[in-house]
């Protein structure tokens, strides 16, 4: 993988090569997103709440299962049978959205509740992936 190790700008304002100066790192994209590939797998966000974290409606998550969970931590839970995206309140037991269009859900002993793992890295795709999209069948 060849890193530009430049900060790109989204507007253009003017040119400047950034070719000129790149490196190559010997890395792959599994390298660099994943901390413990047996133990990540790939979900797609579905919604708005977690905007406010910069998670968009599309966006792959890579949700690493053995990654410390920690107060505040971005999760993707199994909650009463929905696969959530949320950041977790463990102080609390609390859910909580990144909008304040969504109100905090509480985490009780009758709710079917578990972590399935921790949003390290996530991503837009720019374009519909038919290989990504059949997975959902």
């Amino acid at each position: 993988m060849k890193v530009i190790p430049v900060y790109i700008e989204a507007g253009i304002s003017g040119f400047e090569s950034p070719a000129a100066e790149y490196r190559e790192l010997n890395l792959s994209l599994e390298e660099l997103l994943l901390q413990h590939p047996n133990a990540t797998f790939f979900g797609l966000a579905n919604g708005r709440s977690m905007e406010g974290r910069g998670i968009f409606n599309g966006d792959v998550l890579v949700v690493d299962r053995v990654e410390h969970i920690s107060n505040g931590s971005v999760i993707v839970a199994n909650f009463n049978g929905c696969f959530v995206c949320k950041i977790i309140d463990t102080d609390n037991a609390l859910l909580l959205s990144a909008s304040d269009e969504h109100k905090p859900i509480k985490i009780s002993e009758s709710d079917d509740f578990q972590i399935e793992g921790v949003v390290n890295v996530s991503f837009r795709l720019h374009k519909k992936l038919p290989v990504l999209l059949s997975c959902l069948g």
